[in-house]
């Protein structure tokens, strides 16, 4: 993805904010073959794809154009929004909401003058102005429906709704049903880890556009770190299959049981045991909570005590997990847990580290992390979500 990457270092010379914001979202390549990139937010991630070739294709300013739009609906937290909304017009109401602010964009972006209606509106003020009255549309499909409504004074079947019927957005959404697994409260803390590490990557510089939003994230009201652990705990939890007899079996009717889904639950949880994170009441606190939130699932737990390397390992299940401690000591290498956890089978779905952040890390995620820190301590890598245990 040279082009991709070309269009990252020019957003670090001329818009560093958006640059650094770009540098920590996971890629991967983009599998809608009508456009040429997207966004979304799956299990506690944001994930960046992209059409190598439809995105080469553009013209430089339209890259970085477009890539502003993309961080836009992940800094206003579109994809997690759209719950229980028509998916079409919600996805123009997004689009109409962000466009008019951003220069450059490819052809065929929406733009609310074309279709008479105020600019700067918030996507949910825009969706109330073209869903049709009493049209809930297809939550299956394009969410698009049939009647007509009289808006800004014109003509029954003249109005935004009739008009934006058919309209598209620029970029993929289709992923954004991906987002519905990840609480909000959860996706806020993530993005506010990254605007952290963008801020610090730019000095500072935040784009006027965007200040506002990026001065609510970093001033929200507290959300308890219980809270938060328990979140990324359910969005961790791996799929699995059960036979029931209370559902029938879609090709053998009643002389087989059905499929039932349910959620498996493997972490590794790791433990810094260097003198920094030597707190009693810190590490109770911390192990108490696991208990709770493992005697309510079907879960296994690798519990990982260690400092500049393994000291021990301990394997719970749901019935027997129980509180413990482990005192350690010395300085701290963060990698050897993640090493550890690419030996286990099954691979473990998230990694928990209770950690002060001072050490080396892998250079990359391999699995979804949440970093439970020390109130004094440090982020020690740009992935992950962040959390401040306080006690």
């Amino acid at each position: 993805m040279t082009s991709l990457e070309n269009a990252i270092i020019r957003l670090l010379k001329s818009r560093p904010f958006y640059g650094h914001l770009l540098l920590n979202l996971r890629r991967e390549a983009l599998h809608d073959q009508t456009k040429s990139a997207g966004i979304t937010i799956r299990d506690g991630i944001p994930v960046l794809s992209v059409d190598g070739p439809a995105f080469g294709s553009l013209q430089p300013l339209q890259q970085e154009a477009l890539l502003e739009h993309l961080l836009k609906h992940l800094l206003h937290l579109h994809p997690l929004r759209r719950r229980q909304r028509n998916p079409h017009d919600w996805d123009v109401a997004c689009d109409l909401a962000i466009n008019p602010g951003i220069a450059n964009l490819p052809p065929g972006a929406l733009q609310p003058a074309n279709y008479r209606l105020e600019t700067g509106l918030a996507a949910e003020e825009y969706y109330d102005l073209i869903v049709p009255t009493f049209d809930f549309g297809n939550v299956d499909g394009s969410g698009a429906g049939g009647n007509q409504q009289d808006c800004q004074g014109g003509s029954a079947g003249t109005g935004p709704a009739d008009a934006l019927k058919e309209a598209e957005t620029i970029d993929s959404h289709e992923a954004w049903q991906e987002a519905d697994g990840t609480p909000l409260t959860l996706a806020e803390e993530m993005v506010r880890s990254l605007v952290r590490d963008a801020l610090q990557g730019s000095d500072g510089q935040t784009p006027a556009d965007i200040r506002a939003v990026v001065d609510h994230l970093l001033q929200p009201a507290p959300i308890p770190w219980r809270q938060v652990l328990r979140q990324f705990f359910a969005t961790a939890g791996r799929t699995g299959r059960s036979t029931t007899w209370m559902r029938e079996h879609r090709r053998f009717e009643h002389s087989t049981p059905g499929i039932r889904k349910r959620r498996k639950l493997n972490l590794l949880v790791g433990v810094d045991v260097s003198d920094s994170t030597n707190i009693v009441a810190l590490r109770e606190a911390f192990a108490a909570e696991l208990v709770s939130l493992a005697r309510g699932r079907d879960c296994q737990l690798t519990v990982v005590y260690a400092n500049s390397r393994i000291q021990r390992v301990e394997a719970f299940s749901t019935s027997s997990f129980v509180a413990q401690r482990y005192d350690g000591g010395g300085f701290t290498d963060l990698r050897p847990v993640f090493d550890y956890a690419k030996t286990l089978h099954p691979l473990p779905a998230a990694v928990i580290y209770l950690t002060d952040g001072i050490g080396p890390v892998p250079e990359r995620m391999e699995f979804p992390t949440l970093w439970v820190l020390t109130q004094e301590g440090e982020r020690p890598a740009p992935w992950g979500l962040e959390l401040r245990l306080t006690v």
